[in-house]
């Protein structure tokens, strides 16, 4: 893989994260407004949960994408 298309990789991956966390951040606020609501629609809570962590195990691995090896 040549440089330039590393660093259009790395770049990439770093708008990717950013749009990811972002999202993240969005359903952290509706699930703590939906939580807040006495009558809040339990399944709809669980879901936002549920894409929450999936959205983190996302950011997980593409951060992850960002470190170089280290040779043992």
């Amino acid at each position: 893989m040549t440089t330039m298309t590393m660093e259009n990789n790395t770049e990439e991956i770093k708008r990717r994260i950013n749009e990811l966390n972002l999202e993240h951040r969005d359903l952290d606020r509706a699930i703590e407004a939906l939580e807040l609501n006495p009558l809040h629609d339990e399944l709809q809570l669980k879901r936002l949960k549920k894409r929450k962590l999936m959205l983190k195990d996302q950011i997980f691995m593409l951060q992850r994408q960002l470190v170089p090896d280290i040779p043992a």
